[in-house]
């Protein structure tokens, strides 16, 4: 009962908030051993639990073995068994994954939607017992640990990779209690509690990488370093501590860098080109927007790149804007091209509403950016309500001469991402209004106009 004790010692230390009487967790049973001993451990100190099971169908007869034992588990123990069946293999090929990350995924999926949906219906045990805490829990192992982090350093992640894996991570409501307890621990303790467990004949093949680490590398590092396992934890321990300073530095960096405008992030460029570190600082400053590690040259290149360079990642890109680089969203894909019938008062779009009264007496005129007052009797209906494209032209007012809309907006010193957010109104054709800036010439209102349209614009 040695690792009970120990267990129970290192809950009350690393989770002091997570009380027998006041925390629900959702641990994940696979049927290994592992899973197996952390739900035997949370059953005698008295936490509530419910067990999920993932059934990814990768491993044929085996796979319904598994699912038929954590059954009987759950049974044994009296707990709620929740039982998911994925379809991993397809969705390995949708994602373009291995199958080992498409299983990891799904799993951790499928735990944070029933952690989100007990938080939203589980309020009679918040009221009995006060506030509850949701967590999900998974069994990961030093020997686990041992594995990543050196995958981690032969795959090339940084501080980050080398700290290993993370006892909580409070952001997904997710811990691993069994993080300081070795394999041969476990397995002790299980022989010694009589409990059973499965094996999963996958573990032999060395075609996944951890198995390969685990199998035949490891193995040989402890013939040369017989002491290499409990180096390995200790560095593990140090390398965690040294990146709490390092992602301190970081941050109080990068929060100087950013200046936050509505739904970008503007950076000037001179500040980024001092930083120094400038490849390992360039790389945290972007890596939260999504960009991967080897875009980080190219961003890098781009400080000294021509204006209206970007680069984009699957979320966000990165503009050079004069002596600014903009972090901007990508923009969503919604209606492009909008008709107005001549009886509509109101248009909800992308980048906000636009209103039309008419039709008005002569000596109603009003012009700002938000309000263009039109002559009625130019306009023929349906009006179209679309983003501006290359090769458009109006007659900005005050002008004779028609002048490209490219050129207007450049003159205005628009950025590349309030470019993209410029809409135009026409009629049959010809521009009315460059939406928010600028009406044509052609339909401005004069001595001779007896009706006219009023147009207003509110982001």
């Amino acid at each position: 009962m040695h690792l009970l004790s120990s267990f129970e010692q290192h809950w009350k230390q690393q989770f002091p908030q997570l009380l027998p009487a006041n925390v629900r967790l959702l641990l994940g049973v696979s049927g290994g051993v592992d899973s197996v001993v952390l739900a035997d451990l949370l059953h005698r100190m008295g936490v509530a639990f419910t067990m999920a099971h993932a059934n990814f169908q990768l491993r044929g007869e085996e796979s319904e073995r598994d699912e038929k034992f954590v059954r009987a588990l759950a049974v044994k123990y009296g707990k709620e068994l929740l039982v998911k069946y994925f379809d991993t293999q397809q969705y390995a090929a949708e994602q373009k994954c291995a199958i080992q990350e498409a299983a990891r995924e799904l799993r951790y999926n499928w735990f944070s939607e029933i952690i989100l949906g007990w938080q939203g219906t589980d309020e009679d045990r918040s009221k009995r017992t006060g506030a509850v805490n949701y967590y999900m829990v998974t069994a990961h192992h030093a020997d686990d640990n041992i594995e990543t982090v050196l995958m981690h350093f032969f795959r090339g992640t940084g501080i980050q990779g080398l700290a290993g894996i993370q006892p909580e991570l409070r952001s997904r409501r997710l811990i691993r209690p069994l993080l300081p307890f070795r394999k041969n621990e476990l397995l002790a303790y299980a022989a010694e509690q009589g409990l059973d467990f499965v094996e999963d004949s996958s573990n032999a093949s060395d075609k996944y990488t951890r198995n390969y680490f685990r199998n035949q590398l490891l193995p040989q590092i402890r013939e040369v370093y017989p002491q290499a396992d409990e180096n390995l934890l200790h560095n593990i321990e140090r390398f965690r501590e040294v990146e709490m300073i390092y992602q301190q530095s970081v941050d109080r960096t990068v929060n100087e860098l950013l200046e936050p405008k509505g739904t970008e992030w503007h950076v000037p460029i001179l500040k980024w080109k001092k930083l120094r570190p400038l490849h390992t600082l360039t790389w945290e400053l972007i890596r939260n927007f999504g960009f991967h590690a080897g875009q980080t040259a190219e961003v890098i290149r781009l400080l000294d790149g021509e204006n209206g360079g970007f680069q984009a990642s699957v979320t966000h890109r990165i503009i050079r804007n004069r002596n600014w680089m903009i972090l901007a969203p990508n923009t969503p894909q919604t209606a492009q091209h909008i008709s107005i019938p001549p009886d509509q008062t109101e248009i909800l779009f992308e980048a906000g509403t636009i209103t039309f009264t008419h039709p008005l007496i002569h000596s109603f005129t009003h012009y700002s950016s938000h309000e263009a007052s039109l002559d009625a009797s130019n306009i023929r209906f349906p009006l179209l309500l679309r983003k501006w494209r290359t090769g458009d032209y109006f007659y900005p007012l005050g002008m004779q001469k028609k002048k490209k809309l490219s050129k207007f907006l450049i003159d205005l010193k628009l950025s590349r991402t309030e470019k993209e957010q410029v809409w135009v109104l026409e009629s049959d054709q010809r521009i009315l209004w460059v939406v928010g800036y600028r009406i044509d010439h052609r339909f401005r209102v004069t001595d001779k106009t007896r009706n006219v349209l009023q147009v207003s614009y509110r982001k």
